[in-house]
């Protein structure tokens, strides 16, 4: 997706990576806009993102696939990243999380008084996010 042969992009994969918080916008069936924080994983292709499997977001995305995900900290608005992309949502529950994931969220892990399994037995929903654009300014 993203050519990291240029510095721009490598500069928006190495944010996507290590950023710790992006907003996940969906849409309500009502087409009011829904957003919230989340904790990501971009492998460099797509973005996957963990959640309880019935709340809003999820039942946003059973009605309407299309996401926006924004990058917490812009930067005082001088390194904004967004990717505007189509979510698919897994249809099992999630048992194991990429071991990169876990160890970009380790501490914040423990923080909230989980351990890696018991936080995908809450959060096991996962949501696989194709990005069709990435922006970035």
């Amino acid at each position: 997706m993203l050519d990291l042969s240029t510095e721009k992009d490598a500069h928006v994969a190495q944010r996507l990576g290590e950023d710790p918080i992006a907003w996940l916008g969906t849409v309500r069936p009502d087409g009011r806009p829904h957003l919230v924080p989340v904790w990501f994983f971009y492998d460099g292709e797509s973005v996957l993102v963990y959640s309880e499997p019935d709340n809003q977001k999820v039942r946003n995305l059973r009605a309407n696939p299309r996401v926006t995900l924004a990058i917490d900290d812009t930067r005082g608005g001088g390194d904004v990243v967004m990717v505007e992309g189509e979510a698919t949502l897994d249809d099992a529950p999630a048992t194991e999380a990429p071991p990169a994931y876990l160890e970009k969220y380790r501490n914040g892990i423990v923080q909230i008084g989980h351990t890696p399994e018991s936080l995908l037995a809450t959060f096991s929903q996962a949501i696989r996010i194709t990005p069709k654009r990435i922006i970035h300014w």
